[in-house]
């Protein structure tokens, strides 16, 4: 654990996430951590990453969870969780 980057101690900018199979400038997240509002699985290409071999599934989140990992996607293909929020 520990600090990724530039990023503050605290987030200072939130926004809704749509889950996406495509990697591009357009979907990329630019390193956030996640919220998880609803329930469920979170697949994810972590900070850095660009391949999907590389990604990673996250199980069982329960509603109401913050995972303190650095995300650049997350990917359509798996992720059952809603209500998920990039937090900056």
């Amino acid at each position: 654990m520990g600090q990724y980057g530039n990023q503050p101690d605290f987030g200072t900018d939130a926004f809704s996430v749509t889950p996406s199979d495509t990697i591009s400038a357009a979907t990329k997240l630019g390193g956030c951590i996640l919220y998880i509002g609803g329930t469920g699985n979170v697949k994810v290409l972590m900070a850095g990453k660009t391949l999907l071999a590389d990604a990673v599934t996250f199980t069982n989140i329960p509603d109401g969870t913050f995972l303190p990992i650095v995300v650049d996607y997350v990917l359509a293909t798996d992720t059952t969780a809603t209500a998920i929020i990039g937090v900056k």
